[in-house]
């Protein structure tokens, strides 16, 4: 098994997230950590990756402003997403030439850990040809959008646990016109923590990982490195027409 360090950042701004992904990627790609598997919980922001629509984002600057959701765009891979509160967002840092030198695997592996882990819940996810995610009856409950730099991957999947659907409307989420859902509401009261605790245990399974927590100590130098650069790490999105009154 792939020795691989976690650490759960909790609360953290998407900019800084990122920031913190770019030093990781950066001390793998050179040898200097192993694999680390990254969890964070965003406050409210949307993200445009490199695919994206900008017609998908239903609102103008001004009115995101007075929700107090932010707008950024970035270098992952898909369309228009929310995070915010209540989404167990994983960001994977790994090196895929010690996996599979398969981007499509990669992502359908992601699915599987997702669909493993809210199994454990009594949840039954699918795929949906064609798409990238995972469902529960028809509903999305997992996003995916991924970077690979050099085999190196960054930015990963957000799982509605206990998300407010309601910021949903402001975006046409993927760039697809078909529901959201979260696990509370398919039923399933799971915590964040909970839900976290089988997201990796189904990661380990999946991708035949030895997962090691990072000493507090480490994961906090890596967060007061990212500060200063993180007004770099994304850039605000200024197009979006105004749709939501």
């Amino acid at each position: 098994m792939r020795l691989c360090e976690f650490n759960d950042l909790g609360r953290v701004g998407y900019a800084d997230a990122l920031a913190i992904q770019r030093q990781a990627v950066a001390l793998r790609k050179a040898g200097e950590i192993p694999d680390r598997l990254l969890f964070v919980e965003h406050p409210h922001v949307i993200t445009l990756g490199r695919n994206a629509d900008a017609t998908n984002v239903l609102a103008g600057p001004e009115i995101l402003e007075r929700a107090g959701i932010d707008l950024q765009v970035t270098d992952r891979g898909g369309d228009v997403t929310y995070h915010g509160p209540g989404q167990l967002v994983g960001y994977p840092i790994f090196d895929l030439k010690d996996w599979q030198r398969d981007v499509v695997a990669y992502v359908r592996a992601l699915e599987e850990a997702l669909i493993q882990a809210i199994a454990e819940f009594g949840l039954r996810g699918e795929r949906m040809t064609g798409m990238t995610g995972v469902w529960v009856r028809g509903s999305k409950v997992a996003a995916i959008g991924v970077h690979l730099s050099r085999w190196v991957t960054s930015h990963g999947f957000a799982l509605n646990v206990d998300t407010d659907l309601d910021y949903f409307r402001y975006i046409v989420p993927c760039g697809l016109t078909r529901p959201v859902t979260s696990l509370r509401d398919l039923g399933c009261a799971a915590s964040r923590a909970e839900a976290g605790a089988a997201v990796r245990r189904a990661m380990a399974r999946v991708f035949g990982l030895n997962l090691v927590e990072l000493p507090q100590s480490d994961a906090a130098l890596a967060r007061q490195a990212a500060q200063g650069r993180s007004a770099k790490a994304g850039t605000p999105c200024l197009v979006a027409k105004e749709r939501i009154a």
